[in-house]
């Protein structure tokens, strides 16, 4: 690997230093994890950056540039499957580190390379991923060009999409004119200078219906698709003339135009032969076989409007609903709901990270252990304050105590990640113990399936490790009673808390009419 940037080494002249992430048509592959930029990096043509060697847990860390007085952080991440960045994202796996020493006076400049569009639920990567001390992301994958920087109106920074190069396909995104930016940067101003790409092939795409033509088109005329066809040929004609003024006279510039023509012929119309209608535009266009493309919309059956009640309808913002986290639904919830159901022990914060956990990660245990742990801490807390033993009193140090957490992020942060230890450390363990258990009754059955035949042995040993994961999770869940009275014996028995993997007392949740300063725990349903 070349071990510094290229236009450090005293053996090359380098005019123009490039730095440059992997897109998902070149990301490192193979035992050693290489791409193709890994070969121009090692010969000193370019400096590759944003590689990600875990798929676990991500540190980006910036390259950092000073001229004058102007400070550049560069950071950039390679692509990654957006499934799985979309889910590290989630689980708070994704850290940007930022300089020590006036971290406040760097401009601060993001390169990705991933799904802005929505393509499906964590097919893409949400802006309000990313941090908000970000100045401007230079946003790579999409085709679209949108170099002129957009503002971020939750995050604040701005975002530049540069779009591909050259059309790659004969959509929409594809139709808008190429171009570069040359972005000047002095101290935390920025300009973004747009420059037109001159020697890309020029792609004109229209759509029309015909049903929004009913003077020109009658369905029931015999005649009526020649006169498509005639008006289709104007069509194509008027973009072949727009193609060919907005050629800028570079020489490099290829001579044929793409042309797409979209026909919506929904309303009983028919199409004509697009094979016959490309012949007469081979020599014209660099596309002829794909000039026309027919398509029909379905025909959505007619609801009756009485049965509609328009008052429960309800218009939504569109950047609402579709970005928001499972911690920002249960913060909305509980800041919303009535008084007599507001958190009064634990805070919103802490409920919602339990909640993601239980929803992402499947940890049945995450919202239990974390009302035990903050029990705990409450108790201890109202112990050393020694608070007499009256209702008010007692009520009136716990609402001080929660609001000292809420104001101490970093703390409460603390307390969520040691309750999601617990509740991890207490799956592993009931999933040990019943492994230990299947295995048993594996042993058993297998001596007791010694005959001739096949016919006897159990289904676990046919299906292997898979049984075993399915029956520790029902045993879970039938043996509650057992869990929930080993728990009371081992806060009550020395012995069995000396054998216990974990070193902390379960305590849970108190019955209605109990005081939290009660000392006796019990176990939630």
């Amino acid at each position: 690997r070349f071990p510094w940037v290229n236009y450090q080494d005293k053996n090359l002249n380098i005019s123009m230093p490039i730095f440059s992430i992997h897109g998902n048509h070149d990301d490192p592959t193979g035992a050693d994890a290489l791409c193709a930029l890994d070969i121009l990096s090692c010969a000193g043509l370019l400096n590759h950056f944003g590689r990600s060697a875990s798929v676990e847990k991500i540190d980006i860390s910036p390259i950092l540039l000073r001229k004058g007085r102007t400070k550049i952080a560069l950071y950039g991440l390679g692509a990654i499957p957006d499934e799985r960045l979309y889910r590290m994202f989630v689980n708070k796996q994704v850290t940007m580190l930022r300089p020590k020493e006036d971290e406040d006076s760097w401009f601060n400049l993001f390169v990705i390379h991933q799904n802005r569009s929505k393509h499906g639920a964590t097919n893409y990567i949400p802006e309000q991923f990313l941090d908000d001390f970000i100045n401007l992301v230079v946003w790579g994958h999409e085709h679209e060009c949108k170099i002129a920087p957009s503002q971020n109106e939750q995050q604040r920074f701005y975002v530049s999409q540069p779009g591909s190069s050259v059309v790659t396909s004969l959509s929409p995104g594809e139709a808008v004119k190429k171009h570069i930016g040359l972005l000047h940067v002095e101290g935390k101003k920025m300009k973004m200078q747009k420059i037109a790409l001159e020697t890309v092939r020029t792609f004109h795409m229209e759509d029309i219906v015909l049903a929004d033509h009913p003077d020109l088109f009658n369905p029931d005329n015999p005649k009526v698709t020649q006169a498509i066809q005639a008006f289709c040929m104007e069509k194509v004609e008027l973009m072949l003339d727009n193609a060919e003024r907005e050629r800028l006279g570079n020489p490099r510039q290829p001579e044929k135009p793409l042309i797409r023509l979209r026909v919506d012929y929904t309303g009983g119309f028919e199409p004509f032969s697009v094979h016959r209608f490309s012949q007469k535009y081979v020599d014209r266009v660099a596309n002829p076989k794909d000039i026309i493309h027919f398509f029909r919309h379905r025909e959505q059956k007619e609801k009756d409007d009485s049965d509609l009640n328009f008052g429960k309808l309800v218009s939504r913002p569109a950047s609402e609903g579709m970005t928001l986290r499972v911690e920002d639904l249960v913060k909305q919830y509980f800041q919303t709901a009535e008084k007599k159901v507001q958190l009064s022990l634990l805070t919103e914060r802490g409920m919602g990270e339990a909640v993601q956990e239980f929803v992402d990660k499947e940890e049945k245990d995450a919202i239990e252990e974390l009302v035990k742990f903050q029990l705990e801490k409450t108790q201890r807390f109202l112990k050393e304050r020694h608070t007499d033993a009256e209702e008010e009193k007692i009520d009136e140090e716990v609402r001080k105590f929660r609001e000292s957490r809420k104001k101490n992020t970093e703390e409460e942060d603390e307390e969520v990640r040691e309750a999601m230890t617990r509740a991890r450390a207490h799956r592993s363990e009931d999933t040990v113990l019943v492994a230990a258990s299947s295995d048993e009754e594996l042993m058993d059955t297998g001596m007791k399936g010694t005959g001739d035949s096949d016919d006897g042995l159990p289904a676990t040993l046919s299906r292997g490790s898979g049984r075993a994961r399915g029956r520790a999770r029902g045993a879970r869940g039938q043996n509650s009673t057992a869990r929930g009275s080993s728990r009371r014996g081992r806060g009550s028995t020395s012995q069995e808390t000396a054998t216990s993997s974990r070193t902390y007392k379960p305590v849970s949740v108190p019955a209605k009419n109990m005081s939290v300063m009660d000392g006796r725990p019990s176990v939630c349903p």
